[in-house]
This record gives structure tokens, sequence and C-alpha cells, in this order.
């Protein structure tokens, strides 16, 4: 028998990659990763040392079998003591009649369930139900239910297979003081159910439950592509590589200049298909994240050997981490005279990040996207790590898949790209998707052809929708176009009465809160104005010790508080902090849209107390700054009695005399006061809305230049309540 990986091995002996690592390392033999490969002779030491110790274990569990036994049989031999009988005129005489006491099995049953409603449900219980006279009493399993949060009553009766006055009834006895119509929150769901004898299991989206389909068996499920995302810095060679891989390819298009219709596209390889999803970069892959969307199988990130290791490269690999997706490292320009991959691995290293070669698992491949050098080996290592995930999806059911990007094109409409994730999507099939539904009228390929059905990990556009939806959108085939239209209705009229607690992300003034209630961890951004500034920060947070929670900061980096952070944050349900730098104008409206806590510092004890604080529930009110219109600098008048005038448009929100004011030139603040005047022609006005012109006059500033941006903002202390 020749050489085979140590993943192989792992499976057929049923144990985990790591734990036979361990077992070959002891005996001398080097392996670095999963990925190595062992000779027959180290396959069969460790196929002899797991028979040895599967041989001892079955011996000892034989030895304690023995001893029960002569335990037991020593107890069966012991005499059974004799117990001396009272006269019985003695015994008649001394007892006084008892009357019986009675009780109120319904009662306890009751109080039992209540009981039971107020504790962790979140696992399964096996209840008893009371058999008849002469009968054990038998297990049942709980029966399950899939809903979504905020049902009404009388959606969750239908669910239950109760009526609505039962449900009512069930309420009042839990002390819920509700109707029919009323919406239930997660806990009260919970309670509802289990005195019918349900267990719940919450889906993010409403109608998820009434779409899902039985799973097929093991057997059943057919091996799928993986998907694969690329990402990394500028300029670090991601559009050439995917170009190249394009062009070597016959399924993705010609030779020469491809114009690719849409941001998925499939290559056809020797060892099997492979699904690229040609993202922005990170941003929308974090924003897929954010709504739910795991669209990506393995991550790719690219690093130009002759520029190192950059700010976006940390981002995209904070990002894949954040999302729990193997990634494997692609060192390109390696054509270019002079250029050494061990100072990109160096780097790699310090970012989290170590290659096999080193001593790490992540698979590091050296390429040149121009020459196409390693190209092929990369391809390789992709189909090896989709392999060991094991892929797999059902072909047959009705499709299910995910939004990757929805435009409005003109003689066409609205045009989404889907990727396919389970099924089989055909043409006339109804869906929903998101806040929306429709029918599939056509469907194309990344060329552009028509296609009449997409299996799974299958991109293709997809036409006939009554709404543009979101990057991230789950997408699923319902059973006509009725359920399709209800589904869609419905989640569009809960999105409206939610959309404020969809939103809400944790903060550091309900840390405490969350703590409480079980929360064992504060995951943070850090962003500052220089590196030494960052790592000074993350070294005083990281010596904050907390036996409740631990903090873990899973991305920091140079430069403003950018909208990528942000959605990173959503994603992850983290904190910002920022030392020494502002918010970009987009960020703090994505922010204010998504919920997410952002604390901006100038001395870092302050942002280490501040974060003790909320460990120990003592934060003090916050002051919350809240941005509230933006305006570009198009002309400045300089007049003798009044000084310098900026000639303003404002560009979003609106800008109100009372409001404090920043100016910003290039990202860096310059000043941060009051406006003294604000007109409008030569009238003085209190306040200017997005899309017109006004005259700003600064208090104590006179250095304004044309295209500074004014940034007016409000602060109101908020108070904590605990």
């Amino acid at each position: 028998m020749g050489k085979r990986r140590v993943y192989e091995v792992a499976k057929e002996l049923n144990i985990s990659s790591v734990a036979l690592l361990e077992v070959v390392r002891g005996f001398g033999i080097r392996v670095k990763s999963h990925m190595s490969t062992l000779d027959s002779e180290a396959v069969e030491k460790v196929r002899k040392k797991f028979e040895k110790e599967k041989q001892a274990v079955k011996e000892e569990y034989a030895r304690k079998m023995e001893k029960r036994a002569a335990r037991l049989e020593t107890v069966a031999k012991k005499p059974v003591p004799k117990v001396a009988k009272k006269p019985p005129e003695k015994k008649l005489r001394a007892r006084v009649p008892r009357r019986k006491r009675v009780v109120d099995e319904k009662a306890v049953r009751e109080s039992v369930k209540r009981t039971l409603a107020g504790m962790d449900v979140s696992r399964v219980r096996r209840r008893r139900r009371r058999a008849e006279e002469g009968e054990e009493a038998v297990a049942e399993e709980a029966k399950l239910i899939k809903v979504s949060e905020y049902l009404t009553v009388a959606e969750l009766a239908t669910r239950l297979g109760r009526k609505p006055n039962e449900v009512l009834a069930s309420c009042l006895e839990l002390g819920l003081m509700v109707n029919v119509n009323m919406r239930l929150d997660r806990d009260s769901i919970v309670a509802v159910a289990d005195e019918f004898g349900f267990e719940v299991e919450f889906v993010s989206e409403y109608g998820s439950e009434l779409i899902e389909e039985p799973t097929a068996p093991a057997a059943e499920l057919v091996a799928r592509a993986p998907v694969v995302t690329i990402m990394g810095h500028v300029d670090h060679g991601k559009t050439s590589l995917l170009d190249y891989i394009r062009r070597s390819n016959v399924i993705a298009g010609e030779m020469g200049g491809i114009t690719q219709h849409i941001g998925a596209y499939e290559v056809e390889l020797e060892g099997g298909r492979v699904t690229f999803l040609d993202t922005p970069g990170h941003e929308a892959f974090t924003a897929m994240r954010a709504r739910g969307a795991q669209a990506t199988d393995i991550v790719v990130i690219v690093v130009a050997a002759d520029d190192m290791v950059m700010p976006q490269t940390i981002e995209a690999i904070d990002h894949a981490k954040a999302a729990g997706v193997p990634i494997i490292v692609a060192i390109n320009k390696m054509d270019l005279p002079g250029v050494k991959s061990e100072l990109v691995k160096q780097e790699l290293t310090k970012a989290g990040v170590v290659v096999e070669d080193w001593g790490g698992t992540t698979v590091c491949v050296e390429i040149s996207a121009k020459t196409g050098i390693g190209v092929d080996r990369l391809l390789e290592m992709i189909l090896l790590q989709a392999e060991l995930l094991e892929l797999k999806a059902d072909a047959v059911r009705r499709a299910r898949g995910v939004v990757i990007e929805a435009k409005v094109e003109q003689g066409r409409g609205i045009v989404a790209t889907i990727l396919v994730q389970e099924g089989t999507l055909r043409i006339g099939d109804p869906f929903v998707s998101g806040l929306f539904y429709g029918r599939v009228r056509a469907m194309c390929n990344e060329r552009g052809d028509r296609v009449r059905e997409a299996g799974p990990s299958t991109p293709v556009e997809v036409l006939g929708w009554t709404g543009t939806p979101q990057a991230g959108d789950s997408f699923a085939v319902t059973r006509d176009d009725r359920e399709a239209r209800e589904i869609a209705v419905k989640r569009q009229q809960l999105h409206r009465e939610h959309e404020y607690r969809l939103r809400r992300h944790m903060t550091l003034s309900d840390l405490y809160d969350e703590i409480k209630r079980g929360a064992n961890e504060l995951r943070l951004i850090v962003k500052g104005d220089v590196g030494g500034s960052v790592e000074a920060l993350c070294d005083a947070l990281a010596g904050i010790r907390s036996e409740e929670v631990k903090l873990n900061i899973i991305h920091r980096g140079v430069g403003t508080v950018n909208e990528s952070d942000v959605l990173l944050a959503a994603a992850s349900d983290a904190v910002i902090i920022g030392f020494g730098v502002r918010a970009e104008p987009g960020a703090n409206e994505l922010r204010e849209r998504e919920g997410v806590d952002v604390r901006l510092y100038k001395v870092i004890y302050e942002a280490v107390e501040d974060i003790k604080k909320a460990m120990s529930g003592l934060l003090k009110p916050e002051r919350k700054e809240t941005v509230i219109g933006s305006a570009e600098v198009r002309e400045v008048f300089r007049l003798s009695k009044v000084g310098a005038i900026a000639g303003s448009f404002v560009t979003s929100g609106t800008i109100r005399r009372n409001a404090r004011v920043r100016l910003l030139r290039d990202g860096e603040v310059l000043f941060d006061g009051l406006i003294r005047s604000l007109k409008r022609f030569k009238e003085d006005v209190r306040e200017v809305s997005a899309g017109f012109e006004c005259g700003i006059g600064l208090e104590g500033f006179e250095n304004i230049e044309v295209k500074d941006v004014l940034q007016a903002y409000t602060v109101e202390e908020v108070a904590r309540t605990i």
C-alpha cells in the first residue's frame, strides 16, 4: 500500500485528525498537518496501538463487571435481621387512627408544569404519561415545532394544533395578559408550547418552517462543488487570478477577453467542479454573513509577495476567521525578481495565520496569476480541502439558496444572482426571498446563456421578482404562488413592526445585564490613529481579568472607523473601540441603522476604565453622539466684517444652527466647535435640509477650504438602566 494522508487514516479509524497527529508524533514521526502523508509502516503502527488500547478497555470493563457481580452476591448472602413484633393488643391500643390525606394529583401536575415552564428548555426533555392501572409509565419524546419569533396567539395555536381559546387559557395561567391577535416574544412562546408538551426551535425568518422539507437520508445526498470566495488587499492580484482561472477553463468562457455577466461562475477541473464568488471584497462577504447567510465554504486570501501583508489583508483574515471558514493562502507575484515568500509567511504569522511550512495548519501555495505558476496546485488544494469538508446536498428537494447580488436592468427588470445550495431550481418555480416573492421566468449562467435548471452549488441569474432583494437574503421555492405571496406579505409586516428589535446588538451599557443572562464573551474591534496606539490599547484591554466574561479582540487596525468595521461588528455582535480617530460619515449612518455600539476615546485609560465598569455594572451615563447632517464646502467667501463663510451644499441629513460641527479635511478633524451663523441666500435660518445650498460661519475658525466636509452633530447623555 502506498502513502496515505493523515485525514484519510483518521476517517478510517473514526477519530479526529488532531488526535491522530498526536499519536503519530508520539512515535517520533514528523508530520505537519492533516494533509501530511503516512507510509504503510506508520499506518500499521497506529492501527496496532488502537487495537491494543481497545483490548485494554474491554479487559478493564470485564474486571469491573466481575467485581460488581461479586459484590451483589455478597449482599444477597447476608441474613435479613428480624424485627420483633408487638402484641396485637398493644398495637391497637397505641395507634391512634388518622384521617387519610387526600392529594389533588391534578393540582400537583399543574404546579410541575408551571415550574418546568420557568426552567431552561433548551435541551430536549422526555415526558412520562400516566398509563392505565397495571401498566408501567411510558416515556415519550416531546414533540418539536419550528416557529419564528413574534407569532400571534392565533398563529401559535395553529402550529400547536389547538384552538385559540385553549392557548389563551394557558397564557392566562402563566400570567400573560394577551388576546388572540397579540404577538408573543421568544420566552412566552417557549413557555406556552411547553404547557402543551412541545419543544420549540426558532428559525431566523418567518415562513421558513412552513416550507421546510424533511432531510433526505445520508445515502441519498450527492456531493456538491465547493463555493470559494477570493479576498485580499487592493492590487494584490485577486482579479488577475480570477481572470487566469477563467481563461484556462472551458466552462467559464472562451479564450481571451471575457465579459462576466454575474458575480459568480463555475470552473470544471479534473477532480470536480469549483464555484467562485466574485464579490467586491470582505465588505460584501460580511454583509451576507450579517444577514445569516453562510454561502462560502472556503476563503482564499491573496497576498502579493512584493507588497507583503497590508491592512485589508488583515481585515480579510479577521472576517474569514469570524465566519469560521477554512483559509487557504495564495502568495502571488512569485514571478517577480527578488521576492521572498518567507517574509510573507512571517508577517502572516503575526496576523494570526500560521502556514504548514511553519508548523501550522493553514495551506499556503506560491503562485503567479500573470504566468499561471502554481495556480493548478492552488486549485488542487481547494479540491482537497473540499474533500475534507465532505460537502453534500439533497438535489431532489425544492430548491433553496442565497442571494449573491441584485440589480435593476433596463429592459429586463429586477435581476438577482442566486447561488443554489440545495435542491434543483427550474423554470416556472414559485419562490420567496427576503421580503419579496416571484416566479422564475428565466435563468442565465455566467456567460448569459439561458438554462432550464440549476443544481446545488450552481450560480444563476433569476428573472421574475416583485421587488429587489438584498445580498444575503435566503431564497426558497414554495409549493405554489399563493404560499409565496402570503409568506412575503407576512415578512414585510413583521419587518415594519419589529425592525428596531431585530437590529439591536450588544452595547457596553447593557453588557452587565448580558453577563447576568449568561453572556461569556465581549467581542471588540479596535481602531487607532497609529499602530503603536492600537498595540498599547490592545495590550491594556487584554490585561483586564474577569471570571464572568472574557475579552476577544476580533480585529485591530489603523485608520478611521469605516463601513467595513461596522459590518463586521454587526455580523459578530461586537463593540467598536476607536482611539484618536473619528467615524466616517457612511459608517455613522450604517451604525445607526445596524444598532452597533461605537465608542471613541482620546485617552487609553478611559477606554480601559469603561470596559471594566461595564463588566461590573458601574458604567456611568454615556455621552451619545448623533450625526444629524453633512455638508460639502463648494466655495469660500471672505468678508471683512464677518470673516470666512463656507458656501456649502448639504449632502445628507440636516444642518442646524444650534448644533455642534466638526470640519474634516482628508479624514482629519481640523475644527470641532459651534456654528456662528447659518444663512440661506441673505436670510438667517434655523436649519437647512439635504439637497439645498447654504452659507455656514464657524465660531473662531477661518481656515476653510473648498472640498472640506462639515459634519453637524448633537451630544446627549443616555442614562444606563440595570
